[in-house]
């Protein structure tokens, strides 16, 4: 590599706080990519380096530290953000400043900004999905558990209104918890569920406590195969943290799962425990943080700048073969085409995929239609452990 000034990015993923455990991952998946891209020489003989801060899992601390990144280390592109409140805090700041915001998370959807490319599913490419799925192999009766901010309450409200479509469709129960809720916590949710019977349980717990949410679930007696717990942000990472025996049997919605039987995942899964180890705990949020990595350095290369009104004609449109498959990223809505799946958690301690979409599906954050993507089984669900 020649001696050209390095390109520097902004990487802001929680390493500590309650929602560590998906941030270390989202970092891994940054840092697997910035590798990859300097083994072939950077960006235009540029070495591509992160600088990297440890938001803690704290939304203003997200705002400082952008503020820091874009103002003292002068970067002009940020990586970077888990939960709905820490990307609210930090799109003020990008706006104000005029950089770039990439977004590596599901979301509630209905927001754009032009500072942020969207990388996460929105509600179209997991909560119709999900919602599809376990009102045709469950029932319509519905208990929803959230975590207390933005995303579970904008989420179980789509959630209401897919499922509420449906005839005998009911919202049996609807609870908030703060994020470092603990098993004890849930335990009088689980009394209201046994009286009330729901035919499941749609989850939009995040971070440490999500373990102690399905732990209350074990514990209480319940059986997955009956009244399963549904969520789209349960992933390999949170089953490794309580366990595959109490994860067993629910279900998670999802456009990538480590499952998927593609050389592309394979591949990038062997060079991610090769550069981490085998301890690490990819996911759709450490998958998105990887591709979005990749699409930047492709449009650099063509644009040759990474100020944003230079870099986004060559950003917008683009794609790039993700371990998911081929995604793209939607001029007119600055989000990304991806593969909705269902998957059910296994006793390996990952999933096995249930449903696929046969083709990618156009984001469409503010659900003015419903695409499936051509559903096709892949297991009888009804069998599996």
């Amino acid at each position: 590599m020649t001696q050209k000034e390095p390109l520097r990015i902004g990487i802001l993923y929680s390493e500590t706080g309650a929602t560590s455990t998906i941030g270390r991952s989202q970092l891994q998946g940054a840092l697997l990519a910035i590798e990859e891209i300097n083994e072939v020489g950077g960006v235009l003989d540029r070495e591509l380096v992160a600088v990297q801060y440890d938001p803690a899992s704290t939304p203003s601390r997200y705002a400082e530290l952008a503020e820091q990144l874009i103002v003292r280390d002068r970067i002009n592109v940020i990586f970077g953000c888990y939960m709905s409140s820490s990307r609210k805090a930090v799109i003020p700041v990008v706006e104000k400043w005029n950089k770039l915001l990439f977004y590596p998370t599901l979301y509630e959807g209905f927001e754009f900004s032009g500072n942020v490319i969207y990388t996460g599913a929105a509600p179209n490419q997991n909560s119709v999905q999900l919602a599809d799925f376990m009102t045709s192999n469950f029932g319509s009766r519905v208990y929803l558990i959230g975590s207390d901010y933005i995303y579970p309450y904008e989420s179980n409200r789509i959630m209401r209104e897919l499922v509420m479509q449906h005839a005998d469709s009911e919202i049996l129960g609807e609870h908030y918890l703060p994020i470092d809720a603990s098993e004890g916590d849930y335990r009088a949710i689980m009394e209201d569920i046994r009286a009330k019977e729901p035919d499941f349980i749609f989850s939009t717990i995040v971070g440490d406590s999500t373990a102690s949410l399905y732990r209350a679930y074990a514990d209480a007696g319940f059986n997955p195969k009956t009244m399963p717990i549904a969520s789209l942000t349960t992933s390999e990472a949170e089953i490794a943290q309580m366990g595959h025996d109490v994860a067993q049997g629910h279900f998670t919605a999802a456009p990538y799962f480590q499952s998927i039987d593609s050389a592309e995942n394979h591949n990038c899964l062997a060079r991610l425990r090769k550069r981490f180890g085998d301890h690490c705990r990819p996911n759709l949020c450490w998958e998105a943080a990887y591709f979005q990595t990749h699409l930047f350095a492709n449009a650099f290369r063509l644009a040759g700048s990474d100020n944003i009104s230079e870099l986004l004609p060559h950003l917008l449109g683009s794609e790039f073969e993700a371990p998911q498959g081929r995604v793209r990223v939607d001029p007119n809505n600055h989000h990304t085409w991806l593969y909705p799946r269902v998957g059910r958690a296994n006793a390996q301690g990952g999933f096995s995929i249930v449903r696929q979409a046969t083709r990618a599906v156009s984001p469409d954050p503010y659900l003015v239609t419903h695409s499936l993507g051509d559903w096709t089984a892949k297991l009888d669900t009804m069998e599996e452990a």
